[in-house]
């Protein structure tokens, strides 16, 4: 086990230690902070700490008055495993590396008279894998490639909320989200998957072109230099393990409400905007192994691995505006009951995965050097059409002892990916959650929360590839809290 990067993937530095190193409701977590988490995710109207950052900043205006401080850990446990049935070979399976991923947290909130304000960074979700260079999905149409192949996707936000009290039963609240995203992806494609999706129109899959296609692809095949491809690949990645190898800022923002009804109920909702973002740029290189035509003369039938190097652009990527709104009630002293209900608007920001690759002019590799004589600029369109996601939270707390309080729940949504278009490098396919969690508090002034998620397995086949991936998951996070 290692500590790795905020992702979908991956991590978390925010507020009661959300992380994601694994997608849980798509690309976010089933549930923000121990409090909140140990109830299936359900936040919309209690006082759920300094998470409020991210599930309803409105609900910092039930804090009682003076200032708090958290401070977490948290890990993420996905189990994924990625298979296929090869003819003559059997069914081959690739299994994630990436089983373990730990978040440290920090978050500050004070109430003031009316006003409740503070900040907060965290990780707002993402997905990631690790199949290594030795799987089948490291493979071309001619075997092996030995080609790492990975993802890593991390959206963090810093936060800045204000609630204000309008009258003792109505609090008000907004935010401001600096917005930063990471992404990390070693991709290899079959010759027999990346051909199609470079002809008029494209595959099922998506669509391969620009200038690098047009002008020296489609004229080598046509002039007998090439036949075909074994693999091509797309990498940009790197080993920092808080930033990927391309990287952008934007803004978003949320709305929050809450309105106690009467002192047993309170009902909350908030809206989160979509973000805007800049294209996710860095440093990258498209490879591909070519098999050499008869216009190549003595080389012919030969298969040369090329290598180019420039620059990616990840264009319009973004994370949607989500609403959603729930209840808390307070059956009895000690009995509290929660429930929430969320939207996420993955359709208008999942639609597609697009990337572009623009060479540069000199090129170490002198056969891609050479290759460059040719266009510079490659477009990748990958079909994502992933659908909303309905979410529906449930929890309860009951206080056990003036120290001790028992919380669980249910988490249960949706799958939001098309059989269609689900990629194992993206699986974010899990659906359903049973969550528990446990606080203990010292004193008036100081407590601790853990909370323990599972999801069970979700096994989805790709209906086009015929490849099975299948995703678990067993989360925790511990968070201690100071008030003063």
């Amino acid at each position: 086990m290692k500590l790795k990067k905020i992702v979908g993937v991956m991590a978390a530095i925010g507020i009661a230690a959300p992380g994601v190193a694994m997608a849980t409701n798509g690309m976010n977590l089933e549930g923000y902070g121990p409090i909140a988490a140990g109830m299936g995710g359900a936040s919309m109207a209690y006082d759920n700490g300094t998470a409020a950052v991210v599930n309803n900043p409105a609900t910092l205006g039930l804090m009682p008055q003076g200032s708090r401080l958290d401070l977490a850990i948290g890990m993420l446990g996905p189990d994924v495993n990625t298979s296929m049935n090869m003819p003559g070979m059997g069914t081959l399976s690739a299994p994630s590396g990436g089983d373990s991923y730990y978040m440290p947290a920090i978050g500050y909130a004070k109430k003031d008279g009316k006003l409740a304000y503070g900040v907060g960074i965290f990780a707002q979700g993402g997905m990631g894998t690790e199949y290594g260079s030795d799987s089948f999905l490291s493979w071309g149409d001619a075997g092996p490639a030995n080609k790492p192949v990975r993802s890593e996707v991390g959206v963090g936000r810093l936060v800045v909320p204000l609630a204000y009290d309008v009258d003792p039963k109505l609090t008000v609240a907004g935010s401001i989200d600096f917005v930063w995203a990471n992404m990390d992806l070693q991709m290899l494609m079959p010759g027999s998957m990346m051909g199609p999706m470079m002809m008029p129109g494209g595959s099922p899959l998506g669509t391969v072109g620009g200038s690098m296609v047009t002008d020296r692809f489609v004229p080598a095949m046509m002039g007998g230099q090439m036949t075909g491809f074994n693999w091509g690949y797309f990498d940009f990645s790197n080993t920092n393990d808080y930033s990927g190898a391309a990287h952008s800022t934007g803004w978003g923002g949320k709305l929050g409400v809450t309105y106690k009804v009467n002192p047993q109920l309170t009902l909350g909702a908030t809206y989160h905007t979509k973000t805007s973002l800049g294209d996710l740029e860095g440093s990258a290189s498209v490879g591909f192994s070519a098999n050499l035509g008869p216009a190549m003369g003595p080389m012919a039938g030969a298969t040369v691995p090329v290598s180019v190097s420039g620059k990616i652009s990840v264009r319009n990527f973004e994370w949607p505006q989500t609403f959603g709104f729930g209840m808390a009630y307070q059956a009895t002293n000690k009995l509290m009951v929660v429930a929430d209900y969320k939207r996420i608007d993955w359709a208008n920001v999942m639609k597609d995965f697009k990337m572009t690759f623009t060479a540069e002019a000199n090129q170490a590799d002198p056969m891609a050097q050479a290759f460059m004589l040719g266009g510079t600029e490659m477009d990748a369109t990958m079909y994502q059409n992933w659908e909303n996601q309905n979410v529906f939270q449930f929890g309860a707390s009951y206080k056990l002892t003036d120290a001790w309080t028992l919380r669980g729940g249910l988490n249960l949504s949706n799958n939001p990916v098309p059989d269609s278009t689900m990629n194992a490098l993206f699986p974010a396919i899990v659906e359903d959650h049973v969550t528990a969690g446990v606080g203990y508090a010292f004193n008036k002034a100081q407590d601790v929360n853990f909370s323990l998620a599972y999801a069970d397995k979700n096994t989805v086949t790709n209906s086009v590839t015929g490849v099975t991936s299948s995703m678990s998951q067993l989360n925790w996070q511990l968070m201690y809290s100071h008030r003063f």
